[in-house]
């Protein structure tokens, strides 16, 4: 966050609990120790004794804010705690914001329910109505990003909501003036992820582009110090010099590097080695990253290397019967009993992707949910095409389609190879509980039955 809404967020608290907003000298001073100023310093610039600073307007100045956040503010704490502070108040604002639509009566949500929806695919735009909240993860994550150096990791399986979730971070990080960058790691080639240098220097050239700035790769990369170094300083000396706020980099679909174990075993401890150095060096305190992968890695990493075991861990789950309620009322649904979403759920498993296609064809009374559900693992059910694209994908990959079928047809949940249970965890098709695999709603489990996965 920078220091004028910082400075905007504290004035507007201070007035609304009856008390002044911050003076010129208090202004000094807190801009003062925003810049990581001593007293001495901001006296000689201010024109004021060190003494009346440090002895009068200082003490006063920390009461003042102790008081507005609850928390005892000094010199040493003042930015972080009051950073802190300014996130959670935007947050109750933009959450204030979007349970406007909650508070809708049911009479008037019916106005709409008739209202036509766009097929639920990929990511959920940032105004779309039809988003559920994951409202404690969203503040947790709005609170970590604005952590100098700080490092998020976001895990679930494909269409499980992710991306969406990335969407409104990256937002919510735009309007408090960091710089984002987003890269999907799904859109590279193939050549590229399979050779480091090439992918590092693809890396540094895609982030360079979305900031806007001019590519300088070859004033850095030195093949005599390595493709790693190389990557680090044109990050370090060129980018993040280049910008006066803090960046966010989000990496998305970052499982696809798992499956080049020789770059994996690199790459990683990489981005593990940026994390650390933000915690000596406040150059590289500006970035702020965000790692989102469908699965558990299972490249072989040394502890200390790994970026999976530090940072702000976030799993995605399944939605609840509340959200899953929620979700039907956006689409003009009458839910409220409980009854039809248990329904639902029972056979989805309160899977994100198929509970929105559910709710798609509900709204447009196409089908009954009675008669959605009967046809749900057949070929003329809703989930038709989404069944019939995990079944191409297992015919291209016997040795997923012989597992899968091993799990459904078991009664207990069994032990899969790890490469087979990441893939096979990673395209949504099984739950993993200490390794041990079980199909993951009822619908995989009847339409994969019906239809033999092994030729």
């Amino acid at each position: 966050m920078n220091l004028d809404s910082l400075i905007e967020i504290v004035n507007r608290k201070l007035v609304e609990s009856h008390n002044r907003p911050l003076n010129s000298t208090e202004l000094l001073i807190f801009r003062g120790i925003w810049e990581y100023q001593t007293y001495g310093k901001i006296a000689e610039e201010g024109g004021y004794s060190v003494g009346y600073l440090t002895n009068v307007v200082a003490p006063e100045l920390c009461k003042r804010l102790s008081d507005l956040t609850g928390q005892r503010v000094t010199k040493k704490n003042c930015r972080i705690l009051l950073e802190s502070y300014a996130v959670a108040q935007t947050v109750s604002v933009i959450q204030a914001q979007k349970h406007q639509f909650k508070g809708i009566s049911l009479e008037t949500s019916q106005e709409y329910s008739q209202r036509s929806f766009p097929y639920p695919n990929g990511a959920i735009p940032l105004d779309s109505l039809i988003y559920v909240e994951r409202s404690s993860i969203e503040e947790q994550v709005y609170k970590e990003i604005s952590k100098p150096g700080a490092l998020v990791r976001i895990k679930a399986p494909k269409e499980m909501g992710k991306t969406s979730l990335l969407l409104r971070i990256l937002d919510y990080a735009e309007s408090q003036g960091y710089r984002t960058v987003s890269l999907n790691l799904e859109q590279t080639d193939q050549a590229i992820l399979s050779d480091l240098n090439r992918f590092l220097r693809w890396l540094c050239a895609n982030v360079t582009s979305q900031l806007q700035l001019e590519p300088k790769l070859d004033e850095y990369w030195d093949e005599d110090i390595g493709s790693k170094v190389s990557c680090s300083l044109y990050i370090k000396k060129y980018l993040l010099e280049q910008i006066d706020s803090p960046l966010v980099l989000a990496l998305d679909e970052v499982n696809q590097i798992f499956e080049y174990p020789e770059v994996a075993k690199d790459f990683l401890p990489l981005l593990r080695s940026w994390y650390e150095e933000g915690k000596r060096l406040p150059i590289w305190q500006k970035l702020r990253l965000i790692i989102v992968h469908s699965t558990e890695i299972y490249v072989p990493l040394q502890l200390q290397q790994s970026p999976f075991n530090v940072g702000l861990p976030i799993k995605l789950t399944s939605f609840s019967l509340e959200q899953v309620q929620e979700l039907a009322q956006q689409y003009g649904i009458n839910w409220t009993d409980g009854d039809e979403a248990r329904q639902l759920m029972d056979m989805v498993g309160g899977h994100p992707s198929l509970v929105n296609i559910a709710l798609y064809h509900l709204n447009r009374g196409e089908v009954s949910l009675p008669q959605l559900l009967e046809a749900a693992p057949t070929s003329t059910g809703v989930y038709f095409h989404h069944l019939q694209r995990h079944w191409v994908t297992l015919q291209e990959q016997p040795e997923l389609a012989s597992a899968l079928a091993t799990a459904i047809d078991s009664t207990q949940p069994i032990p899969l190879e790890p490469i087979i249970a990441y893939k096979l965890s990673s395209m949504g098709l099984i739950k993993l509980d200490n390794n041990q695999a079980t199909p993951s709603c009822r619908l995989y489990q009847q339409y994969f039955q019906s239809k033999p996965l092994i030729k």
